[in-house]
């Protein structure tokens, strides 16, 4: 004997019927149900209400969605999958994670502009030179945390040196006296670091540790022109990438990119370059765009042109890392950074995840997010494993790899950064402009003939760079004379 309250739709799948429509029933002129009939009632009248179809049926039938693998799942299938959609930025789930980074990486540039003019008199810096980017000068983000090698570890120029070796104050303006006269703590600023003694042989014990500058830099930009680029991006891509895995998982693939980034620039990329911004985290989201793009390739319209806007994007990057205030090697750790955690954080292909068996279909009463993805493998963890194909095996286990081997590279790079102390000679042009000055092949022209010497003993050749740069260049030389390596 059939229950009352079952339906004949019912797939044992979802609970039954709350409220069952009655036996007989009536849709009048305006499509809604009734449950008494009307008498003067005229089934060919013109609908005065067109917002609902008349019903052919006495039932109320629960949509079917199509058939998906409860395990498989970023985000609710009917929220968009990109774009800002018609409703403009604000519309859609709030991308917590990405206005609140904005706003802290504004107030952040906002105080090093007033740092810089109590500084130095000027909100930017003009003085000795012009900063391109129209931001601080670069001692001033060097003491605000920017990473900078010779705050954060030995470096057997300076710890070692048989001279005392003068650096360029925060306030610095000239390239001569009392702007260049501050000690190394001055420069770092923070407390202070160990300050290195001519002739001490352990001062290699007391080497700078600011280990921060890793973590930091994320936040200071150096000029309106760098913070208005990653801004852009982080506005547009950065939110619907956020929407597309959660802000958790934003937040996770955001900050790794962009540590792994500061520490691969740290190993590589000239000793002396300051290096500051997000553009490492921004190219692990754009990592997380293109395996985005990978993975729905024939639901796509266009995919195509969503590749070749990815790849401009990066182009544009790459170009810019030429340029003072940028570097590189952030870009390069923060791409490679994302993409692993992309494929590891990310759920599987649709081709890769199908099981062997035909999937489930769900009704919509059944769509609960408390059943799919993590909170379906803690209730069933069993069910996860079933069925699965022996490529979605395979591609478990390369994640699993893929991510041990980024774990294991980020501890190698930090290993390297504080011990080993290994780089290769041709890795600073990946951040070099190679161009040479006119003639000059970066003859420095110092305040007197001692202090060059000093310099030049103490660090070897010189990296002309721009002006605005020089003293810092005196210090380490990197770039065999040439002219545009990125600060």
């Amino acid at each position: 004997m059939v229950s009352p309250l079952a339906s004949p739709y019912d797939d044992d799948r979802t609970q039954p019927y709350l409220h069952q429509a009655p036996t007989t029933s009536y849709s009048g002129a305006s499509g809604r149900l009734h449950d008494d009939s009307d008498p003067f009632d005229d089934g060919n009248a013109i609908p005065l209400n067109g917002r609902k179809p008349q019903h052919s049926s006495t039932q109320t039938i629960t949509p079917i969605l199509p058939p998906e693998d409860p395990f498989v799942r970023d985000i609710d299938p009917h929220e968009q999958r990109r774009g800002r959609g018609r409703g403009g930025w604000f519309t859609g789930p709030i991308t917590w994670v990405v206005y609140v980074l904005t706003v802290v990486q504004l107030v952040v540039f906002i105080v090093e502009i007033v740092k810089n003019a109590i500084l130095t008199g000027s909100p930017i810096e003009i003085h000795p030179s012009f900063n391109p980017m129209i931001g601080p000068s670069p001692y001033v983000l060097i003491n605000m945390g920017a990473r900078y090698p010779p705050c954060m570890h030995y470096v057997a120029s300076i710890q070692d040196s048989n001279v005392t070796i003068s650096w360029p104050c925060p306030n610095a303006t000239t390239t001569t006296g009392s702007d260049v006269q501050c000690t190394l703590s001055q420069l770092c600023g923070f407390g202070g670091v160990p300050e290195p003694t001519v002739g001490n042989p352990d001062n290699s014990k007391a080497a700078p540790n600011q280990w921060w500058r890793f973590i930091v830099p994320i936040f200071l930009h150096a000029g309106i022109i760098h913070i208005g680029f990653n801004l852009l991006l982080q506005m547009t891509l950065g939110r619907d990438v956020e929407k597309l895995i959660g802000s958790i998982r934003f937040a996770i693939v955001y900050f790794a990119s962009g540590i792994f980034g500061f520490v691969l620039g740290g190993n590589f990329a000239a000793s002396g370059i300051a290096s500051t911004g997000c553009s490492g985290s921004l190219f692990g989201i754009l990592a997380i765009s293109l395996i985005d793009i990978l993975y729905t390739w024939k639901e796509r319209p266009s995919p195509w042109k969503d590749i070749i806007f990815v790849c401009i994007d990066v182009a544009i990057a790459f170009v810019l890392g030429l340029l003072p205030g940028l570097d590189n090697f952030s870009h390069i750790g923060g791409f490679l950074m994302g993409f692993v955690l992309g494929i590891t954080l990310l759920r599987s292909p649709k081709t890769i995840s199908r099981r062997t068996i035909p999937e489930v279909t769900y009704t919509y009463a059944d769509q609960d997010k408390s059943k799919h993805g993590l909170g379906a493998f803690a209730k069933d963890p069993k069910g996860f494993f079933a069925h699965r194909r022996g490529i979605w095996w395979a591609w478990w286990l390369l994640r699993a790899f893929a991510l041990i081997g980024v774990l294991i590279a980020f501890i190698l790079l930090l290993k390297n950064f504080y011990v080993w102390m290994n780089t290769c000679s041709w890795c600073k042009y990946l951040s070099c402009l190679d161009i040479t000055v006119g003639g000059t092949s970066g003859a420095i022209s110092a305040t007197s003939t001692s202090h060059q010497n000093q310099m030049e003993q103490a660090h070897g050749e010189t990296c002309f760079i721009l002006e605005w740069e020089w003293l810092l260049r005196t210090i380490f030389s990197e770039c065999d004379g040439r002219f545009g390596c990125g600060f």
